[in-house]
């Protein structure tokens, strides 16, 4: 009797957003197997007052939850489509979407904001956004960054993953960042399982989180078409 196809897939981002994710991998058909290979520690920061601000700019979902209940009538810009549905649930009133990148983010922002309107506020993870903020003010902008999170390395793979892939039930493999992608090879290294990737495809939101995964042996590395959670998932199907 022929062995059933593997049918799970590894969701390798922290939480906020992978019981989420894991919920969509879900209703495609799909088995998923929570493993974030890093984990989301609060910083403290200094926030400006939200009254004194043109706007909000968020990079990452991670950062929503970390922003005071003052902040939620701010206009609130946010990388894509999945961070700003966050940003509504948590109670922001004035959401726009870049569905896109940081890159996608700052022209978003250029082309709805004039450096006149005030101080944008950038809230970031640790050693993240510098790229935006320095393109915002290149075009004029005032930015204030702040950093709200650092995103820590966990010391050993999940278990749950080092199991499914010791089985040859993933399918494929997802990775949400560069950063992800670079502690995902680091883990499996260590955990001496780089072989059973290959049966695997790894699929990233980006090309640089793809160039980090080039080193391990995957059946395949794919690169969603723009950089949303959508895209990535309809590489599955």
């Amino acid at each position: 009797m022929p062995e059933a196809p593997a049918s799970s897939v590894l969701i390798t981002r922290p939480e906020p957003g992978a019981g989420e994710t894991a919920a969509r991998v879900a209703s495609l058909g799909f088995v998923p197997i929570i493993a974030p290979v890093i984990r989301i520690e609060p910083t403290p920061a200094h926030l400006p007052a939200a009254a004194a601000l043109a706007g909000v700019l968020v990079t990452s979902g991670n950062a929503v939850a970390l922003l005071p209940a003052a902040f939620h009538a701010a206009r609130l810009f946010a990388v894509g489509d999945a961070t700003a549905e966050r940003a509504r649930a948590a109670g922001f009133t004035q959401v726009l979407s870049a569905a896109g990148d940081a890159e996608t983010l700052a022209r978003f922002v250029t082309r709805r904001q004039s450096p006149r309107d005030g101080t944008l506020l950038l809230v970031t993870g640790h050693g993240q956004g510098k790229l935006l903020a320095a393109a915002l003010r290149q075009a004029g902008f005032r930015v204030g960054r702040r950093v709200v999170y650092a995103a820590l390395p966990i010391r050993d793979l999940p278990p749950a993953a080092a199991t499914g892939l010791r089985a040859g039930r993933v399918r494929a493999a997802l990775f949400f960042s560069a950063e992800t992608a670079r502690q995902f090879v680091r883990l499996v290294q260590r955990a001496g399982l780089t072989g059973t990737l290959a049966g695997v495809e790894a699929i990233s939101i980006g090309r640089p989180a793809a160039v980090a995964l080039e080193v391990l042996p995957w059946r395949g590395i794919h690169v969603a078409a723009q950089p949303t959670q959508d895209d990535m998932l309809a590489l599955l199907r």
